[in-house]
């Protein structure tokens, strides 16, 4: 198989002082092809899980049905800095805060389930048409509009008293800023507080224990395996119910031709989305269900 046949899921880990497209920009050179993408952005000094797509699996992109993830992230007490980690601009210490165990384990579960965050300026949220962290390079500051976001939970890993310092790891949903959820714990506890390192730990079911290095990607390569190492692209979808064709089912769904409901094995009421197989057992795609309809159609094609 060439290198352009390959498609499944590559998951790396983000070294730090990388941003995500920088991985993407390495892996290019690395594999000679430039067909890939990635399911998240994590901040250039983040380390972690960043699963990559190979090939026809980029189609994945906008539609992941599992977009949790899970931090481990460190926290320091007392100060606060302009991109809320420890590597902005100091803008304000609280010499006189000190944080104990007790009112730190109080403070969290205030953090857990949907929970409002303004998003930080050194961000990639569009304003007005405008990256946050375009306008922040500046020095400008806008209003930005508050978002509800999922936290599952918030497990305190560690704490030391003497430096004020704490590890935490966070579940967590789509959307949610490590950095500021930190910061706003800080002024839950009477001051400010400021990240100092993150690990992204699990994304899109993908685990750290799962994920390469560049030297291993490139040792794959030379060995001609790294094949073997990509996690089929159906496995994004694992949380979906699957359906599997017949033979002529196969080509009518591969010509774009609608099947009616009742006459495809598997398909539930409650469930508009399928994984769908063709009669070899190979991975078609995404279906549709138009309950409204009574037919199946080609929702994502990755055949």
């Amino acid at each position: 198989m060439s290198q352009e046949q390959l498609q499944g899921v590559l998951c790396m880990k983000k070294p730090p002082e990388f941003t995500s497209f920088d991985v993407i920009g390495k892996l290019r050179g690395i594999l000679h092809m430039r067909r890939l993408g990635h399911t998240g952005t994590l901040d250039p000094m983040a380390t972690g899980v960043l699963p990559i797509l190979v090939g026809r699996a980029t189609r994945a992109c906008d539609i992941l049905p599992d977009q949790d993830k899970t931090y481990r992230a460190q926290v320091r007490f007392g100060w606060e800095t302009d991109t809320e980690d420890i590597w902005g601009t100091r803008t304000a210490a609280y010499p006189e805060m000190h944080v104990t165990r007790e009112a730190l384990e109080a403070a969290l579960p205030q953090f857990v389930g949907e929970i409002s965050q303004i998003p930080p300026m050194y961000s990639a949220v569009s304003v007005e048409g405008r990256r946050l962290y375009d306008l922040a390079r500046k020095g400008l500051v806008v209003e930005r509009p508050a978002r509800q976001v999922q936290v599952y939970e918030i497990v305190l890993e560690s704490f030391d008293e003497a430096s004020q310092e704490a590890v935490l790891s966070v579940s967590c949903g789509k959307g949610t800023y490590i950095r500021t959820l930190l910061a706003d714990l800080g002024h839950a506890l009477g001051g400010g507080a400021v990240m100092t390192a993150l690990c992204r730990t699990r994304a899109s079911g993908f685990t750290l224990e799962q994920s390469y290095t560049f030297d291993e990607v490139t040792e794959m390569c030379r060995m001609g395996t790294l094949g073997a190492h990509l996690v089929p692209t159906d496995r994004l979808f694992a949380s979906l119910p699957e359906l599997r064709f017949s033979a002529e089912q196969t080509q009518r769904y591969c010509n774009g031709v609608k099947l009616p409901l009742e006459q495809v094995a598997g398909v539930v009421p409650e469930h508009t989305e399928y994984r769908a197989y063709g009669a070899d057992g190979g991975f078609l795609g995404i279906a549709q269900a138009e309950p409204e309809t009574g037919l199946l159609r080609v929702g994502k094609n990755f055949s």
